[in-house]
């Protein structure tokens, strides 16, 4: 009878541990959902004039890359801040 409620007590505190960890999983992975929500809501929709003007932005750094006058790295970098990224 001991052996048994050993056995029946592990099983026990072997589902409690499983239950507190799913738990914990799951409060972190909802936490981490609603920050991207957030993110995603806090960023403002491009208007279409504000991407056509990006666009001929990007079009004027290609041309000057281009040219010779943008280097790759200067490029990379005017582009980063057009983007925004």
């Amino acid at each position: 009878m001991p052996g048994l409620l050993r056995g029946i007590a592990r099983t026990a505190v072997i589902a409690g541990t499983a239950t507190a960890v799913s738990n914990r999983v799951s409060r972190r992975q909802a936490g981490r959902w609603a920050r991207q929500e957030q993110e995603q809501l806090a960023r403002p929709e491009p208007t279409p004039d504000d991407m056509d003007t990006k666009l001929s932005r990007l079009r004027e750094l290609g041309e000057l890359k281009s040219q010779g006058v943008l280097t790759e790295e200067e490029f990379a970098e005017q582009k980063r801040r057009i983007l925004g990224q």
